[in-house]
């Protein structure tokens, strides 16, 4: 094959990856987002879990406990944002690298070696990635602290002044409050997941294709289909709360 219809070829196959790699990443999040206002799975049972918690906060005074669990869910996302961090400062480093890479890639007998032009463009891809992550898990820590602040502005069970279906109501812009950080704490983590599949495209676009695949099916069964989401469904119904 003359080497620039070779180069054409490998054009076209790489635009292809991308393109299926975006719309694998993007098309799976829209379907779940979907799915979660129709069917039961992890984001639904648990915001009504959250719900079931925030109606039962609104009836003690003691919220220690409660603190001290908002205060966790936050360091988690805080950890993933440093992380972020983190591997973005090593994928900057990794352009000085980029020759003894590509020397090592093309050691794969199966796989013709990139070219340094393409080997930076994948990594520039991976750095976009990681720094939507940091950008999603630094809004779900501030999410988290907006969650903080309604909890700790929430009326008392011996306060008076407030009808239940105040409380009620109250309850329920707390439990959306978290949803909404616990949300963008799943977008940051299913950012991670699709970056391990692009990491693919570095032995080549079918690995990336492939890998696509893996984590949509990894995705799907732990969302809807995994042994804890059943367990959290009963639990749900062993809670007793059914608002929505």
């Amino acid at each position: 094959m003359p080497t620039d219809s070779y180069s054409l070829f490998t054009d076209v196959i790489g635009l292809i990856t991308l393109l299926f790699f975006f719309a694998s990443w993007f098309g799976y999040s829209l379907y779940a987002h979907y799915q979660s206002k129709r069917r039961d799975c992890l984001v639904s049972i648990m915001h009504q879990l959250r719900l079931a918690w925030m109606l039962r906060l609104l009836k003690r005074d003691n919220r220690i406990g409660d603190v001290s669990i908002m205060a966790n869910l936050e360091r988690s996302s805080l950890f993933f944002a440093s992380s972020s961090l983190l591997i973005v400062a090593g994928l900057f480093t990794a352009f000085n690298y980029s020759e003894k890479a590509l020397g090592i890639i093309s050691e794969f007998y199966l796989l013709a070696p990139s070219s340094r032009q393409e080997w930076e463009l994948k990594v520039v891809i991976l750095i976009v990635i990681f720094a939507y992550a940091f950008f999603t898990f630094t809004w779900s820590v501030r999410q988290y602290n907006f969650g903080s602040v309604l909890v700790g502005s929430a009326p008392m069970a011996t306060e008076r002044g407030f009808t239940e279906e105040e409380r009620d109501a109250y309850a329920i812009h707390m439990a959306e409050v978290c949803s909404l950080a616990a949300n963008q704490f799943n977008y940051g983590l299913r950012a991670y997941y699709f970056a391990m599949a692009f990491s693919g495209w570095f032995l080549g676009p079918h690995f990336c294709i492939i890998s696509a695949l893996i984590v949509i099916y990894i995705l799907y069964r732990r969302e809807f289909r995994s042994k804890t989401f059943k367990a959290l469904k009963r639990g749900r119904l062993a809670s007793g709360e059914h608002v929505t």
